[in-house]
């Protein structure tokens, strides 16, 4: 069997037809959901790019990898999916994005060659590249974003589009007055982008897959990880006007999120992209362009859907769909991601597992708590593998795709490191204190920040939008100490000794015994005879004076 992981980024968990939207219609998505499981309840371990899709392909939660910023090197040597399957015989293929970026002091100081076949996997997360293209070709008087060669601005090279950076021309970009006229402005999120729909990234990245797929040697796991429909937030036509300001839901805010909030939480609230996205014009213009990009991706997904049908691939091919995190678009004063309420770290999760083993469960929906961190579990567990949980930390989720019910976690772990962003800079943080933990068992969140700052806390039973933090009085002093407690639980778990398994280490209690290693006994009847077998006998010579 192989596996289709793919990725979309900053895709909200309910912007889907089979997730209740009640406007944007998904049918690829929810056909993949009728023929598998859709998880209701899947968080992200960080709510930013880098450090969420570390925790994806490491298994291991953001303060066990380290990588908790967008630009934080995953250190050498950090075991991940690819190193994991390939043990098992499954290779590890990437097409688009991971944000990745390699610990060069690392691999220098082991002498790994950036292009040997070792040092190029540590450089791409693990995986083998096909098409390694993290889409954020954006420039500046400064140069590029990303200096890494740029594979779709080449291929637009090669398709007659000019300049030296067509991604940022004409991918991410309409024209007014015959003027290009940015993505970057939000005021021009309503203009079709000034290219060929087919040669649009969504498009051009499927179409990478499908050659993938008609060259690869199986079994394989394949993570497909499409830009969109992140920022610049503007689609190519036709799906730049299928959506407009009477399909923009109200924002999910109150007044009563901006009386006395938290100082992380105000911080926020304040940036730029928070004020941009408070103003009804801007949301008017982007949530549309959003869906477009959905529904863009959606279509594309309807590509591999039937090329896998006509190739008679799909009985064969276990198909993912997720994000790394979501978007507010306006939603609680805020704009992008970052903070903890549903619509940043809550993502969408659909697994279909063609095997028969999998029929009882098909077109279900599935409410347990789950992180990202179980998908690398889950897909050495369904490659054949045994899942090493000393350095794995998630939870294989085949068990509930089998209609199973396995013995499960009580709460789920959310971090996020702002050390690196103006508000920690606004608030006088020090690096080590700019730091956020959630933890949320199914029904009470809490957001603990260090710096001494106090925590926040919503009932999402009784509030389900989120608006009140009950941790502003003392009458949920109960449910904040426990739920300190399942936060004191993960700060203890085990994440550092990932070179020994639980089965080694029982393998080695008493081993010393049989390498004559007996100390503390009296007269050696302590232990088994065969212990003291090499210490008994005749002396052969003798060196040592009489004894008294």
């Amino acid at each position: 069997m192989n596996i289709l992981f793919i990725m979309y980024d900053q895709l909200r968990f309910d912007y889907l037809g089979c997730a209740g939207h009640q406007h944007l219609e998904t049918p690829h998505f929810d056909r993949v959901a009728a023929m598998g499981v859709r998880f209701s309840n899947a968080y992200v371990q960080s709510p930013i790019c880098g450090a969420s899709r570390m925790c994806y392909y490491t298994g291991r939660y953001a303060s066990s990898h380290g990588a908790q910023w967008n630009g934080f090197p995953l250190r050498v040597g950090e075991q991940t999916l690819g190193d994991h399957l390939r043990k098992i015989g499954m290779d590890c293929w990437l097409l688009g994005k991971t944000h990745m970026k390699a610990d060069a002091a690392g691999m220098e100081r082991l002498g790994l060659a950036p292009d040997s076949t070792i040092g190029a996997r540590q450089a791409e997360c693990g995986f083998d590249a096909w098409a390694r293209d993290d889409g954020l070709w954006a420039y500046g008087p400064d140069g590029y974003y990303d200096e890494k060669r740029s594979p779709y601005n080449e291929y637009l090279k090669s398709k007659g589009y000019d300049g030296e950076n067509p991604w940022a021309d004409y991918a991410n970009a309409g024209v007014t007055d015959a003027q290009i006229a940015s993505g970057w402005m939000f005021r021009n999120a309503d203009q079709p982008a000034n290219i060929h729909e087919q040669d649009s990234e969504t498009p051009w990245l499927t179409s990478q897959t499908i050659e993938f797929m008609g060259k690869a040697k199986g079994p394989w796991c394949a993570h497909v990880s499409f830009i969109k429909p992140h920022w610049p937030y503007i689609v190519p036509a036709p799906y730049h006007n299928m959506y407009g300001p009477q399909h923009v839901p109200p924002a999910r805010r109150h007044e009563v999120e901006l009386e006395n909030p938290h100082p992380v939480y105000r911080a926020y609230q304040g940036n730029k992209v928070a004020a941009a996205f408070q103003r009804e014009e801007v949301r008017d213009k982007v949530i549309p362009a959003y869906m477009g990009l959905i529904k863009q991706c959606d279509d594309q997904l309807g590509r591999l859907l039937d090329h896998l049908e006509e190739t008679d691939t799909l009985k064969e091919t276990m198909i993912v769909l997720t994000s790394d995190h979501g978007d507010y678009l306006g939603d609680h004063w805020l704009g992008e991601k970052d903070l903890f309420h549903e619509q940043s770290v809550k993502v969408p999760l659909i697994i279909y597992d063609p095997r028969a083993q999998a029929d009882t469960t098909r077109g279900t929906v599935c409410d347990a708590l789950v992180e990202s961190i179980d998908l690398a579990a889950s897909f050495v567990d369904a490659a054949g593998g045994e899942v090493p949980d000393h350095i794995i930390e998630g939870r294989s989720l085949m068990p509930w795709l089998r209609g199973e019910t396995p013995e499960w976690r009580d709460y789920v772990i959310s971090e996020y490191d702002y050390s690196c962003t103006p508000q920690a800079a606004k608030l006088g943080m020090e690096p080590r204190d700019a730091r956020l933990f959630m933890v949320f068992d199914g029904r009470f969140k809490l957001m603990h920040a260090e710096g001494g700052m106090r925590p926040m806390l919503f009932d999402l039973e009784t509030d389900p939008d989120e608006f009140h933090d009950l941790a502003k009085g003392d009458a949920h002093r109960a449910e904040i100490e426990r739920l300190y407690g399942m936060l004191a639980q993960f700060g203890r778990r085990m994440s550092q000794r990932v070179t020994k398994s639980e089965d080694d280490i029982k393998a080695m209690r008493g081993a010393s015994l049989g390498k004559g290693v007996l100390p503390f006994m009296y007269d050696g009847t302590e232990v088994e005879e065969k212990y003291t077998a090499k210490y008994r006998g005749p002396a052969r010579q003798r060196y040592a004076p009489d004894s008294d």
